[in-house]
């Protein structure tokens, strides 16, 4: 068999919130029902989204997830980006939505339903080998995927300190997470 496709159908209390998030990001809205049942399908390019409505739904409670991968998720990250600086005036990066910002290994994207979606590259990085790259990946999902940002920085800054050998690229995307970082704590410790 060939040309299969796989359509993930996410939950969500409001289809139009939802809607008008992914317009935001770029993409159109295919199909939307309401009854009898809350049913929405979005689509850029080659990624297809489907979505249902489930009254009570707590976006903070979800635990659905998407893998979206993509030949370059920064050329993507730039598309999502200037629909939400568009919209909000910055990107979100706390709260419900958000995005976080591309690594090597992509970027984060939690939509109004609380689904996780994560666009990845297309074909997977090689094991990394040294403590930095690990530190940061593990940096990474500590703070994207449990919120635990003050531990992802612990981790971050020991690896900093303990990894001298590690490439300037490595060290530079170490550095600019951390800066992200201390940016989430500066602006949670506000909101």
């Amino acid at each position: 068999m060939a040309n299969e496709v796989t359509i993930p159908l996410l939950p969500c209390e409001s289809i139009d919130e939802v809607a008008e998030f992914y317009v935001m990001l770029g993409f159109t809205v295919t199909y939307r029902q309401h009854r009898p049942n809350a049913y929405l399908s979005v689509r850029r390019e080659e990624i297809n989204l489907h979505f249902f409505g489930v009254p009570g739904h707590g976006a903070e409670r979800s635990y659905s997830s998407c893998l979206i991968q993509v030949e370059d998720p920064r050329e993507l990250y730039e598309v999502f980006a200037a629909g939400m600086r568009a919209v909000y005036g910055q990107v979100l990066l706390t709260g419900i939505p958000r995005m976080t910002r591309p690594r090597r290994d992509g970027f984060l994207v939690v939509d109004p339903g609380g689904n996780w979606i994560r666009v990845v590259p297309a074909v997977p990085e090689s094991v990394r080998s040294n403590g930095l790259s690990r530190a940061l990946t593990s940096a990474v999902t500590l703070a994207g995927s449990h919120g635990a940002q003050r531990q992802a920085l612990k981790i971050l800054e020991g690896a900093l300190a303990r990894e001298v050998h590690a490439s300037e690229e490595e060290r530079a995307s170490a550095l600019q997470f951390r800066e992200e970082l201390l940016e989430r704590l500066n602006l949670h410790r506000w909101s």
